[in-house]
């Protein structure tokens, strides 16, 4: 479902403004060969104000990676592009302000599929669809302050490392 932004148009107003928000910079053409995908809260319509787009990224040549966000949005208010290690895991970040929406641009060397950002977000999909009575407690959480992980944690009664039981639990569901 996820692996293209279509289903955005379907969707709540900020989905489809987020839609034409991608759509008008054409980060997914591109930005094509990282295989690029939309996660986060706005695809799971759990958004609050001030959420971002997180697109997350496959990234294995990082200068190669910085010379093209450069040259395609260094331009852009708020352009920031980092590199640090997450979980011990080097990272690539590039933020920017467009169409309304902060971006963050997240790549990582390995296939999307294996990011936790973007497995967090198939689980909390799944969480969220065969228990649709707690979005709004998400919601309101989240516009409490309380990070996405640590939000569904909470609801679902998980102890300890918000992200990592999280993971847990989706091996658990087969998620």
């Amino acid at each position: 479902m996820f692996e293209t932004i279509s289903y955005l148009l379907a969707g709540n107003d900020i989905q489809c403004r987020a839609h034409k928000a991608i759509s008008d910079l054409n980060i997914m053409n591109d930005l094509a060969d990282a295989h690029p995908v939309l996660c986060g809260t706005i695809p799971l319509a759990i958004d609050v104000k001030g959420s971002d787009l997180d697109i997350v990224m496959e990234i294995y040549d990082f200068e190669r990676f910085k010379r093209t966000v450069k040259m395609l949005y260094v331009s852009l208010e708020g352009f920031v592009l980092e590199e640090s290690l997450v979980r011990a895991v080097p990272t690539m970040t590039c933020n920017f302000r467009f169409g309304g929406f902060e971006f963050e641009l997240f790549g990582q060397p390995q296939p999307v599929e294996r990011q936790h950002a973007y497995r967090h977000m198939l689980i909390e999909h799944h969480l969220l669809e065969t228990n649709p009575h707690v979005r709004a407690e998400i919601i309101r959480l989240k516009e409490k302050g309380i990070k996405t992980e640590p939000a569904f944690a909470q609801v679902f009664g998980l102890v300890g490392d918000p992200y990592d039981e999280l993971l847990a639990l989706g091996d658990k569901l087969g998620v």
